[in-house]
């Protein structure tokens, strides 16, 4: 058995982009477990961009991280050594781990057995992707923040990431008309042709984005589904139809700057005369109803029906590249790293 492993901790508080070198690779021993603990190996580990507003040494939605602590993610594994009776060898485990080579845990925080009925139907890194937290803070986005109806008209920005990509064809399954604003030609090809979205705005290649997001919405937005920020959403606030509806999902654009320097939101009247109501969420408040969601989802991409995109590097070493690479828009999909193959 392997005596030692490796992880990823943060070198130094991150300011602006991140770079590489904002991380340092470490080595440990490995320990046995002891009662009540298990250890697995990590198959696949998550790279997200909501983790950059963790690094700056200020608190968010979840606690600052401290130079040379570990760092956090979602990991596909498999349990390797056991000594809690709920976790055999052999386990498939969908679970927070971070970047590291082996996950050593006492069975609390968040764990899910990889269903057996849908091994080899879904793919193992849909676990930590659609099906995992990205894929669920669409599903509770739309159904429970949006209440999303059939007839509406839905903006969805950062639309070829896992969680815009998966709110758009909720969506069109729920009879919307679907909008997206992702980057770049090949990006906007698979929202439309793949994942099936009325309407794509390569925001790269139109020189007024208002005025194309304005000409894709004549009658205007029921539902923003925001993924960008303060700026995204100043824009599209006087497009906004009567008690029309903003969920603030994500701010990639504004995970970099610094909260005094962020853009501020100016059309706020619209609040007023149309009734509009911004909400945010975080997943882990519907943890209750995680299971009957990602039954409904697992069952699409099994017949085909929900389309996903996934992104793999090879190696622990690639990490911290995959996670700058999210900042500078060269992500398509869910961004995975493989550090083991998937089990025979």
């Amino acid at each position: 058995m392997t005596t030692t492993t490796r992880k990823w901790v943060l070198a130094r508080h991150v300011q602006g982009a991140p770079r590489p070198d904002d991380f340092r690779l470490e080595t440990a021993e490995l320990p046995a477990p002891t009662d009540g603990q298990f250890i697995a190996r990590t198959i696949l580990a998550s790279v997200d961009p909501g983790m950059r507003s963790r690094l700056s040494g200020g608190d968010s939605y979840a606690g600052a991280m401290k130079i040379g602590e570990g760092i956090d993610g979602f990991a596909v594994a498999q349990v390797c050594e056991s000594a809690n009776p709920a976790y055999e060898v052999g386990d498939l485990l969908a679970m927070g781990g971070g970047w590291r080579e082996h996950l050593v845990s006492d069975g609390r925080g968040l764990i899910q057995k990889i269903p057996q009925d849908w091994i080899g139907k879904v793919p193992l890194g849909a676990w930590i992707g659609v099906l995992g937290v990205p894929g669920l803070t669409a599903w509770f986005g739309m159904n429970r923040v949006a209440q999303a109806r059939e007839g509406e008209t839905l903006l969805v920005t950062s639309a070829a990431g896992p969680v815009g990509a998966t709110a758009g064809q909720i969506g069109k399954k729920l009879g919307m008309r679907v909008v997206g604003v992702a980057g770049g030609p090949k990006k906007c090809a698979w929202l439309k042709d793949e994942a099936g979205f009325d309407e794509v705005i390569d925001y790269k290649a139109v020189p007024d984005l208002t005025a194309a997001i304005a000409a894709a919405c004549p009658k205007g937005v029921d539902v923003l589904f925001d993924n960008v920020g303060n700026e995204s959403i100043d824009r599209v606030l006087p497009m906004m139809r009567m008690r029309g509806r903003v969920v603030v999902s994500g701010q990639v654009a504004d995970y970099n700057v610094e909260p005094q320097d962020r853009h501020g939101l100016k059309n706020t009247s619209v609040f007023i005369t149309h009734r509009v109501r911004m909400e945010g969420l975080v997943v882990f408040d519907d943890i209750r109803q995680f299971a009957e969601a990602q039954g409904q989802m697992a069952a699409w991409i099994a017949d085909g029906s929900l389309k996903i995109a996934i992104e793999e590097f090879d190696g622990l070493e690639k990490l911290p590249e995959a996670f700058c690479g999210l900042f500078r828009g060269e992500n398509f999909g869910r961004r995975l790293v493989r550090l083991g193959a998937d089990p025979q």
